[in-house]
Order: C-alpha cells, then sequence, then structure tokens
C-alpha cells in the first residue's frame, strides 16, 4: 500500500507512475477525501475542546449552586456532534484505505517504461539452444510416450489444466522440489518452512492478491480460508503486525507449497501440456530486510533462482519487467525464462521481486534501528525457485534425444535415485 502522504506531497511523479503502469484513476479523489478527513479531524478536536470547557463550567455552576441545564444541553449536543463527525470520520477513512489498497505500487526509477511484455529488455542470458538435428518434441508427447503424465484421468479427476504425474514423472517432481529446497537451504542461507496451505482474507490483502485478484483466487466456501496461489503469502505475512530489531534482518525464507490459481484470465493460453495449470508446484524464497539493503538482495535472489536453472543445464535469460508488465506490489521484477525447444522461444519460469515497503504497510511489518529512531517498515522481496512444473517440462524437452529417450542433469540425478535417462519401460 502507498503511503497517503507520500501521494499527495509527489502528485506529479505519482500520476506518472500510474500512466506508465497504465493505471488510470484520477488521483484528485484522494486528495479531495484527505481534505474532508482533516476538515472532520479539525471540528471534532474543536467540539471536544468546547465540551471540556464546558464540562468545566457545568462543575463551578454545580459548586456555586447555580442553574446549569442549558450548559449541559449545549455539552449534550456537542457530544452528539463529536460521534456524528467520528462516525464520519470513519467513512472517510475507510474509503481511503479501500482506495490505497487498489493502487499498485510505484516503480523504482530503474524498472524500464514500456506497454506490454514486447517492452522487457534482456539484461543477459545464459547457456545456448541445443541443436537437436531433429524436431524436437513437446513435453505433452514426450511424456504421453514415456508414460509418467496422463492428462485424461487429471480432467477426469478434476477438470481441465489438472495433470496427474504417474511413475518417473512423480519421482522427477519430488526430485525436483528436493533438489532446490536443498540448494536453497545449504547454499543460500535461507530458512525452510512449511506453511499452511489455505490462508485468512487478511494474510492475502498484506501481500496485494486481495480485493485486486479475488477472481484469480480459490475460496473455501462458508469460511474465511482461501487456497494459497504462492508461499509468498503465507511467508511474507510471517511478521505482520510486528517490530523486528535491525540485527535481526535479513531474513531468508523458502518454502515448498502446491499454488492453485483459477488463471482467470489465460482462457485459451496453452491449454495443452502443463505449462499453465489451476493446481502447480513451487519452491518460493522470500526476503525481509532494510531499505538499504534490498536493492542488493533482489540480484542475490535472482542469482538464486539461476543457479537453480545452471545446475540443471537449462539455457534461459534474464529480462527487467518494464512498467507495463510488471506485477501490482512490485518496484522493480527480473523475469527468469527458460527456453523451450518445442515452442522455439523462451517462457518464465521464475519472477523475482523487489516490492520495498508496499507489503510492509499493508501487513504493519516494521524494524527498530540499531541506531535509535522511530521504527521502519522493512522492505520485502519474493522470488520463484523456481517453479517446478515448468523446471520439468524444460527438463524433459531440453533433454530429449531422438529416441524419445530423457536425459536427465547431472545434478538432479542423486535425487532421482541414481536414474540419469529416462526410456519407455
Amino acid at each position: 500500500m502507498l503511503d497517503l502522504r507520500w501521494i499527495l506531497a509527489n502528485r506529479e511523479e505519482a500520476e506518472r507512475c500510474l500512466r506508465n503502469r497504465r493505471h488510470d484513476f484520477d488521483l484528485g479523489v484522494l486528495e479531495s477525501l484527505d481534505g474532508r478527513r482533516r476538515r472532520l479531524i479539525a471540528e471534532t478536536e474543536e467540539l471536544k475542546a468546547r465540551r471540556n470547557e464546558g464540562s468545566r463550567k457545568v462543575g463551578e455552576a454545580k459548586r456555586s449552586g447555580t442553574d446549569a441545564s442549558a450548559l449541559m444541553e449545549e455539552i449534550r449536543l456537542m457530544g452528539d456532534g463529536i460521534r456524528e463527525r467520528d462516525s464520519a470520520l470513519a467513512e472517510v477513512e475507510d474509503e481511503l484505505k479501500r482506495i490505497l489498497m487498489t493502487l499498485p505500487n510505484r516503480l523504482h526509477e530503474s524498472t524500464p517504461v514500456g506497454a506490454d511484455e514486447n517492452d522487457n529488455p534482456v539484461v543477459r542470458s545464459w547457456g545456448a539452444p541445443k541443436d537437436f538435428g531433429f524436431e524436437p518434441k513437446p513435453h505433452w508427447e514426450l511424456a504421453e510416450d514415456l508414460g509418467i503424465m496422463d492428462f485424461e484421468k487429471g480432467v477426469m479427476l478434476a477438470q481441465s489444466r489438472f495433470t496427474l504425474l504417474r511413475g518417473m514423472g512423480a519421482r522427477m517432481e519430488r526430485a525436483l522440489i528436493s533438489f532446490m529446497l536443498g540448494l536453497h537451504t545449504t547454499r543460500h542461507g535461507y530458512m525452510e518452512m512449511e506453511p499452511p496451505f489455505m490462508v485468512r482474507s487478511e494474510i492475502l490483502e498484506g501481500t496485494g492478491q486481495l480485493p485486486k485478484f479475488a477472481e484469480d483466487l480459490y475460496r473455501i466456501e462458508g469460511e474465511d480460508l482461501w487456497m494459497i496461489p504462492t508461499a509468498e503469502v503465507p511467508l511474507t505475512n510471517l511478521h505482520r503486525g510486528t517490530i523486528l530489531e535491525e540485527s535481526d534482518l535479513p531474513k531468508y525464507y523458502t518454502a515448498y507449497t502446491p499454488c492453485f490459481r483459477r488463471e482467470a484470465g489465460s482462457a485459451g493460453r496453452d491449454v495443452r501440456g502443463m505449462l499453465r495449470q489451476h493446481q502447480f508446484d513451487k519452491v518460493e524464497m522470500v526476503k525481509l530486510c532494510t531499505p538499504e539493503t534490498s536493492y542488493e538482495e533482489l540480484e542475490k535472489l535472482t542469482a538464486n533462482a539461476e543457479r537453480v536453472l545452471q545446475l540443471l543445464e537449462l539455457p534461459y535469460r534474464v529480462v527487467a519487467l518494464c512498467s507495463g508488465d510488471i506485477g501490482f506490489g512490485a518496484a522493480k521484477t527480473y523475469d527468469l525464462e527458460v527456453w523451450l525447444p518445442s515452442q522455439g522461444k523462451y517462457r518464465e519460469i521464475s519472477s523475482c521481486s523487489n516490492c520495498e515497503d508496499f507489503q510492509a504497510r499493508r501487513m504493519d511489518t516494521r524494524y527498530r534501528p540499531a541506531g535509535g529512531g522511530r521504527p521502519r517498515f522493512v522492505h520485502t522481496l519474493n522470488g520463484s525457485g523456481v517453479a517446478i512444473g515448468r523446471a520439468l517440462i524444460a527438463v524433459l524437452e531440453n533433454g530429449q534425444a531422438q529416441d524419445g529417450s530423457i536425459r536427465i542433469p547431472e545434478a538432479l540425478v542423486p535425487y532421482m535415485g541414481g536414474v540419469a535417462e529416462l526410456r519407455r519401460n
């Protein structure tokens, strides 16, 4: 959530940011509401002061035996006026909060300005797409030939965009999870967590999924519980409503969870295979740190995700998301895009973002500076480390041979029980 004081003091910059994000909203509405809020506060304080003075005079009148009934009636009316203004003030503040909860984060100065994904500049690339010498197959054909994915059973058990993994397909999914968690905890310094897979509404509000993205989420009927769309949600909220010591920062958390998304805006996109699913597995990385270190931490976070792809021997590139493509809560984002031979292009497999204090304000997560002074909001960062299903797809497609067999990356072999190649039967 943006700081209202910053918006009002930097209206031109705030309006430019909204334009660059292609978000249409008149900030004059906030100015008008804030003006009304200030007037109500001033009127209430004036009435309270008059009431206090009146109460003092009533006391004097009673002590002197003077009739104070008229003065007491004035005090009663002032009390009614205070209650009316308190009620009006609560309504104005609720409306201000409602609007602020719908406004996207301000952009870091290094975030490029652009309209959509076509304007995302490539920062760097790693590895070269393989020249197979034959027409590479898509993952769904490879997986069905190997008998490790069953798309019909997924639809039968649930609906479209659900997949059943079996045999070595399920084994590879588990191997990828263990490999990534092991890497992040033993090499990158993250603490592993296993959070609930359902959370309350205020938890989703804290990280920015609610109220804006409610249609993309699954809600439990009759309860204030939602299926998590990513482990970012529970991990980032671990310290909501608390004040940390600066010496406790930075905090690094990682978790494997299934993730649940309706994919409401993706009708007709990636309908074949398991590239875009309603339920998918992901290893997530989350950081809480001071404002002074957050952009250094973003580079480290991105490097942690890149290391996963390097060890899996998967060609990828890093792009900086432009203003028209960046996420609602992010100030700056790097996307990692892995090469998929069957499509002849790079596809997103990880998104690494610095949200600065946007989420911390919503969660009221602060820290006490070591040198003293008032508590400050932490900066929060998150990144996929990485999406498991898409990593599996990329391993299948990039490791395929002409006979349909799949070479397992060396780093994954120990997690596959020594299996270095997948073949039919």
